[in-house]
């Protein structure tokens, strides 16, 4: 008995990080491929897991599994105690102040790589020359598996509606503006009502992505109509097609700039300002490398809010 506890106490690290693994993929394949290990090997280390804990971690159908509600009370305990086993020697050099090298993963979407995070990168390259910065150029769906996955450290953009164990920071807020072209019949009006904007085609974004439900929303709410004219990935392919008259758009003006040919008309009577911020998972070990980042991100707000708090409250934080 005392030889067979010595030995689970010898494997429990990779027994629960082949575990960790696989509960965040969903996949036995993927966790081995992820740990650079082989399938056999990774479901051997969970039956032994499960074996000496007396439970079943996995509800195994056909290829694919489950995780059942004992596994997801063991990842809740095991998942920061493992990550900061594995991440010990980053943590131990940060606090030495002596973090220069290493990666840092950022998910975000086309607009926030474009608009908001290129002089917080170019800062931290400037500061941290040594440290690999990756911009993942995602939609906000793909960006949250890859934050559940713990594919990226976290994420910056937008979030509409609460998410089961992320948490939303927001840092920014945009107003939300109507564009045309410039001679367009509505460009001289100081205001627009939703029933004006109604007669002409909108250009937006892909109908999966929020900008888009918005829209929908917003106009059945005062029982306007609205028609779409052209459906366009990427804020400035859109402003571009403005330009060229093709239709008129609804976005927020973190996509503006001097430069832009189309007349700005605010829309802030009928959308809500749009806040991007930073997104994580609750519970999600900060490496030094992304602390480092956070910190530049939020070096104008002082002590105002602190994102790597625990004690940190949602309803604590508001946007510039």
């Amino acid at each position: 008995m005392t030889g067979s506890s010595s030995n689970f106490k010898q494997n429990r690290l990779k027994q629960l990080r082949a575990f960790i693994h696989t509960a965040q993929t969903g996949s036995i394949s993927k966790a081995a491929e992820r740990l650079y290990l082989s399938q056999p090997s990774i479901s051997l280390q969970i039956k032994a897991l499960e074996e000496e804990l007396g439970t079943t971690l996995f509800e195994r159908r056909g290829p694919k599994i489950q995780i059942t509600p004992a596994g997801k009370i063991l990842l809740d305990l095991t998942q920061p105690l493992v990550e900061g086993m594995d991440t010990l020697p980053e943590v131990f050099a940060s606090q030495l102040g002596e973090v220069d090298t290493g990666t840092l993963d950022i998910a975000a979407g086309e607009s926030t790589i474009l608009y908001i995070l290129p002089q917080f990168v170019d800062a931290f390259c400037k500061a941290y020359p040594s440290i690999q910065v990756r911009l993942h150029n995602v939609t906000g769906r793909d960006g949250m598996s890859m934050l559940k996955a713990d594919e990226v450290d976290f994420a910056v953009g937008s979030m509409l509606e609460p998410v089961e164990d992320i948490n939303y920071y927001p840092i920014f807020s945009y107003d939300p503006v109507l564009i045309t072209p410039p001679d367009h019949p509505l460009a001289q009006r100081e205001s627009v009502s939703l029933h004006d904007i109604s007669p002409y085609g909108l250009i937006l974004p892909p109908r999966h992505l929020s900008t888009w439900r918005m829209v929908k929303l917003v106009f059945q709410q005062h029982n306007a109509d609205y028609k779409i004219a052209l459906e366009a990935g990427g804020w400035e392919v859109i402003k571009k097609y403005v330009e060229l008259g093709m239709g008129v758009s609804i976005v927020t003006d973190i996509c503006l700039n001097e430069s832009d040919k189309v007349a700005r008309i605010p829309l802030n009577r009928y959308f809500p300002k749009r806040s991007y911020g930073v997104v994580m998972r609750r519970g999600k070990f900060i490496s030094p490398q992304a602390r480092r980042f956070l910190e530049i991100l939020h070096a104008d707000l002082g002590d105002k809010i602190d994102p790597l708090s625990p004690n940190t409250k949602q309803s604590e934080l508001s946007p510039w």
